[in-house]
């Protein structure tokens, strides 16, 4: 155990330390950037600087008329192609429209950004709704990443992002499942950067801590506490140097620091963490 976390810290402090190597080319002006998830937070960050870069987008979402904005938002201001497919990944129906969409499409970048948490955290059994939460979670936070994978590993030297969390580096109990989906994301995206490396597709693994986003419900941005566009400026410099990454210096110390804490520390702080807010929220619902 102690092994396991000397290696995870190490991994940790290599992304700090050592960016010395060549950042991935992309040919930005001739290829379109997928971006799932891409009308908020991370996902809509992803895709404008991606677009700043020269892309084109499609932006794959939930509500068409959240897309048609973050659409002409990204025309206006960066002079590029935008492209745009309506999907809940809630659903399990919804491949065939995406393959469509996508057929056809030089690809150069993918960034499977989609993703759902619980509303607050909670005891596994004690989840409302429980059947149809775990259904979600694992529609939305893993066959997602599966299936609009599947639609991309024929592209040619190219890049697919994981947004994974730290949640998925170590467990985190009252998020459990999401927890979980999270660390299939990150093991998943490992092996298929193995599997795929060799072909010229560079896959990495995004572990994120705290963003300010309406996933995590953060409005205010601290330092420990990146906006999404701060945290995305930093995570995209890490793309061709780093499979595996927090993508932003404070978060690969938070996760230094979690990797070296014995277990037993780390789950007594993370419950302790947990079930105020827990709490909280519970206590601010019975008072509504």
């Amino acid at each position: 155990m102690k092994a396991e976390r000397l290696n995870k810290g190490y991994m940790l402090y290599e992304a700090v330390m050592n960016p010395m190597q060549k950042a991935l080319k992309l040919n930005y002006s001739s290829s379109f950037s997928v971006v799932t998830g891409s009308t908020d937070g991370i996902g809509k960050s992803y895709a404008e600087e991606l677009a700043k870069r020269g892309m084109k987008i499609v932006l794959i979402s939930r509500s068409q008329d959240r897309l048609n904005q973050v659409s002409s938002d990204i025309q206006e201001k960066f002079k590029v192609e935008t492209r745009t497919i309506a999907v809940d990944f809630s659903l399990d129906d919804i491949y065939d429209k995406i393959k469509t969409g996508l057929s056809g499409l030089e690809i150069g970048v993918l960034v499977n950004n989609v993703g759902m948490s619980y509303e607050y955290p909670e005891y596994f059994l004690e989840i409302p709704d429980l059947d149809n939460t775990i259904k979600k979670l694992i529609n939305i936070n893993i066959l997602s990443v599966c299936k609009v994978s599947s639609f991309a590993t024929n592209l040619s030297k190219g890049v697919i992002l994981n947004i994974s969390s730290a949640s998925g580096m170590v467990p985190v109990p009252l998020l459990t499942i999401y927890s979980a989906t999270k660390a299939f994301v990150d093991f998943f995206s490992q092996c298929l950067h193995e599997e795929y490396k060799s072909k010229g597709i560079f896959v990495q693994s995004v572990l994120p801590f705290y963003v300010a986003t309406k996933l995590a419900k953060i409005q205010k941005p601290t330092l420990d506490k990146p906006s999404a566009e701060t945290f995305v400026k930093s995570a995209i410099k890490t793309v061709g140097l780093q499979s595996r990454t927090t993508g932003y210096v404070i978060h690969a110390l938070l996760g230094l620091i979690s990797s070296i804490l014995p277990r037993w520390i780390y789950f007594k702080i993370t419950m302790g963490l947990n079930k105020s807010l827990r709490n909280r929220f519970l206590k601010k619902t019975k008072k509504n």
